[in-house]
This record gives C-alpha cells, structure tokens and sequence, in this order.
C-alpha cells in the first residue's frame, strides 16, 4: 500500500480506538463557561440535582441504554499537538453493542493524510471482532482490485498474547471491544465528585448535564479486562500512561427526558497532544444489520504485515 493508504489506515485505527474504548469523556480544559465547541450555557446552578438524585438519574439511563443495544451515533473526534496526526474526522452511522457492531462513515482533514488524491469519505465496518476499511477505488488499484482492509483484532491478539490488542486509552481488551454509551454511564457512578449542571437544550431535545472526572486508575480498576493482566504488565501500563502526561478524564452527559443519552464528550490533555471527541447519538433500539464485504473484495492487513515481516 502507499504511504498515504497506511496512514488512513492508522486513522481508522485510531477511530476505532476511540468508538470502542473511550465514548463518554471530556477534556478538562473546559472549565471556564462550562461550553465546548457547539456546546450550550449551564442552567442557573440553583436548578440542580442534588447528588442522590443525579445518581438515580444516571442509574436509570444505565438500565434503558443498555436495554437498547444499539443506536445512531455522530462522532467528531479532533487531535492536535506534537505527538498526534492534527486535524478532525467526523464519523456518522450506527453502533450496536449487543452484540458488538457498527458501520459508520468517515470524513474529514485527517483522512487525507496530506493525500490530494484521498477520497473524501472513508467507510468502516466491525463485526464479530474484525474490522473493515474501505480504502478507495484507487487504492484498490494497487490491490488486485481488493478495496477493503480487514483486520482481525482476535487473531493479531491470539498470534501477540492477551494484552496485545490493550486500548492505550482505558487499557481495555478485546472482550472490552465497542464499548458501549450504558458501560459509560455505569463509569461515571464512579466518579467521587459526580455533579449535575443543569437543564440544556441539545439537538432540539430538553436534557439534563452531569458532569464527574475519572483518574486514569479508576477507569482501569473498573475495566473487566485489566483483570487479565499480570502485575507486571498492570504496572508498566500506568508506568507507560504516565509518561504521556495523562492525569485523567473529566467527563460530561446529556440525559434526554426520556433518560437515554442525548451526547457524551471525550477530552483527553498529555503532554504531546490533546485528543477531544464528541458524540451525539439518537434512534436508540434502532434496528442494526451489519455485513462484512466479500471476502474477494478484502486483503487481510496482519496477514500482509507477517508477510513482511517475514521478508
């Protein structure tokens, strides 16, 4: 593949990372107004939960988002700084969760990856722990007419030991993959200092705000798939956290009155580099029927890397 079809497919990864792992997060540089970009004002402070009732409030939307298994997502994922590919990519589509899915579209200024060629749009699939990247007719091309990169995270992790495939953002695993909006939730009920902001409108819906910041250490001990790792490797992955400069996650929700979540924002600040997402969902319950391309049209990445490996 060219140099500019490897780094898309780093992009995809990358946004894969992101579905998967961390949906629920703010950047903790937002303090001051308590607003994001697209975001809105605070209600008056008077207007808020008490702390019980916020966390009733989020105990519920828990129990219905994951009853729901699936919904309609738009995601807006933006790196900048030293140590990260800058720009944005917008993904929009659908996520399951029960099972683990999704089909979802992406654009923006890091998939071109400095290509004037690139295509506009870039279309990802993730079924039964494999995932599927349209790279473009023109790089289909160069693949014996093979459009689709596959990558099948089982195996690379079977072929590297079980911590192979690790989320370097919450240290998740495979069984931790396509983390879904209820898995959020029950995360921020562990926030020490969980807060409700107040009434918003968001995407023409009347919701409520809460917000609540999450220690790197905490995220992991609530990971089940942490429990997978030696002590060993435990220590070197908040050794290795760290060294990035990563302090934590504030992390901010939008309840709609019918107490599903209406946005989540990610924010991650490091040393090199700032990671901000946001991601607003709707139509949850909607029906979801993913399916992997032929496999004609697909050329398997790790099989291509242990290839060249091998040469």
């Amino acid at each position: 593949m060219s140099k500019s079809a490897w780094k898309r497919a780093g992009v995809a990864l990358t946004a894969l990372a992101v579905v998967t792992g961390v949906a629920g997060c703010q950047d903790g540089d937002a303090k001051a107004g308590g607003t994001k970009a697209g975001g809105t004002q605070a209600a008056p402070e008077a207007q808020t939960q008490t702390l019980g009732d916020a966390t009733k409030a989020i105990q519920a939307a828990y129990r219905k988002t994951s009853a729901a298994k699936a919904a309609k997502v738009k995601m807006t994922m933006s790196m900048k700084g030293a140590g990260a590919e800058s720009g944005t990519v917008e993904m929009t589509g659908i996520q399951g969760w029960a099972p683990a899915s999704m089909d979802i579209t992406m654009k923006g200024s890091m998939l071109s990856a400095g290509d004037p060629d690139a295509p506009e749009q870039m279309r990802m699939i993730m079924l039964d722990q494999v995932m599927y990247v349209d790279m473009g007719a023109k790089q289909a091309a160069e693949m014996d007419g093979k459009r689709w990169m596959k990558l099948d995270m089982k195996a690379a992790a079977d072929a590297s030991g079980k911590s192979a495939m690790q989320n370097p953002f919450t240290g998740g695993g495979l069984d931790n993959m396509n983390q879904d909006p209820a898995q959020q939730l029950a995360l921020l009920l562990d926030s020490p200092d969980l807060k409700h902001i107040g009434a918003e409108k968001i995407n023409g819906m009347e919701t409520e705000h809460y917000k609540g910041t999450l220690t790197f250490e905490q995220m992991l001990k609530a990971n089940e798939s942490s429990k997978l790792l030696s002590k060993e490797e435990h220590d070197q992955l908040i050794a290795n956290v760290k060294k990035t400069g990563l302090k934590g996650y504030d992390t901010e929700l939008w309840v709609t009155e019918d107490g599903y979540p209406a946005r989540m924002d990610i924010g991650m600040t490091m040393a090199e580099g700032t990671m901000n997402v946001r991601a607003d969902y709707s139509d949850y319950g909607t029906e979801i029927a993913v399916q992997a391309p032929p496999a004609k049209d697909t050329v398997d990445l790790f099989e291509m890397l242990k290839g060249l490996g091998k040469a």
